[in-house]
């Protein structure tokens, strides 16, 4: 993980170069709006990369929803490395952009940048995760889930799984860890033990816990490894569906079944996702909602105009069984 002192430096090393088209991509748009000649608000959105279908959603739903709300978008991608999101607020702030918007890769490390934003009287948004802040007026709000609150969604539905399987005894549990840092991570497992911790202290026992990242890939290694450390293990809890994905790969390969041998509660409620618990291999779904575009720049407006909105907005998210997955399925569209 990244601290402090890592950020701030990569932030002035990458500042110093040519700007964000060297470390990030950067997408442009025009700077006035089509009806009536009047100046549209312009938006600086610091996207964290494409790690999952689910961020693919995310970045979907943001990019659409900008020009149907008469917005100009300038949108980066950091390619999952903080620096990268450091570079472009700094390069929206020297754009002089209305309102910056990012989705923070990891919880630390963005005080000084923030403070930059601030000092232009620019309003900064955070979207899907949140940030840790020696100074809670470098944001003017959230827009997204309550990541803590989806951990106890997921150990909740772990109880109704258990119960539908009809499994006896102790519950040995492999926990896929998100990006290390980052405020889903860490607040999926935070939630997820509050209520292990206080209902299941006698039957239920996490036996392995990494981070995946948040990929396929990531999600199948990691999985490979805990089963050859802990070959017992009978519940996954995976804090992504993509993670989830790659460890079904690993638990076949280990010639065992997922969704029967070991079962599986996901986060995040993509339609791959969905596919799987349809054929059986995931047995739960948290959701996650991706699609906060619209919720975005319906916020982004009243920030601008000085309207004053919640601290925290809240998208409206739901869970699901297996037995829900067949019906669901083709209402996903991410």
């Amino acid at each position: 993980m990244l601290n402090r002192r890592n950020f701030l430096t990569a932030a002035v090393g990458v500042a110093a170069t040519a700007g964000l088209a060297a470390c990030a991509k950067e997408d442009g748009g025009p700077s006035d709006s089509s009806s009536g000649g009047s100046k549209a608000i312009t938006l600086g959105f610091a996207q964290t990369g494409s790690e999952s279908g689910w961020r693919t959603a995310n970045t979907d739903s943001v990019k659409a929803a900008a020009p149907e709300a008469g917005i100009n978008l300038k949108f980066s991608d950091a390619q999952g490395k903080p620096e990268n999101q450091i570079s472009a607020i700094r390069s929206y702030i020297a754009q002089g952009v209305d309102v910056i918007a990012f989705s923070p890769l990891v919880v630390k490390g963005w005080d000084a940048v923030l403070k930059e934003a601030k000092a232009k009287n620019i309003p900064v948004v955070l979207t899907d995760r949140s940030i840790e802040t020696s100074d809670d007026s470098l944001y003017v709000t959230l827009v997204g889930s309550d990541f803590t609150d989806e951990g106890r969604r997921a150990a909740k539905i772990l109880e109704k799984v258990l119960e539908k399987a009809g499994h006896k005894g102790k519950v040995k549990i492999a926990q896929l860890e998100g990006t290390t840092g980052a405020a889903p991570a860490i607040e999926r497992a935070k939630g997820f033990k509050e209520v292990m911790d206080a209902e299941h202290k006698d039957d239920w026992e996490i036996v392995a816990s990494q981070s995946g990242d948040f990929t396929r890939a990531g999600g199948k290694q990691v999985m490979q490894a805990f089963l050859q450390s802990n070959p017992d293990i009978n519940v996954l809890y995976a804090h992504n569906d993509d993670m989830g994905l790659g460890a079904i790969q690993a638990i076949e390969a280990a010639g065992k079944k997922p969704g029967k041998d070991i079962l599986i509660v996901t986060v995040d409620g993509v339609k791959d996702g969905f596919a799987a618990m349809a054929e059986g291999k995931i047995n739960a779904i948290i959701e996650c909602n991706p699609l906060l575009g619209p919720q975005l720049m319906e916020v982004v407006k009243k920030v601008k105009n000085g309207e004053k909105v919640d601290r925290w907005v809240k998208t409206k998210e739901s869970d699901f069984m297996q037995d829900q997955a067949k019906a669901e399925l083709p209402n996903r569209k991410y």
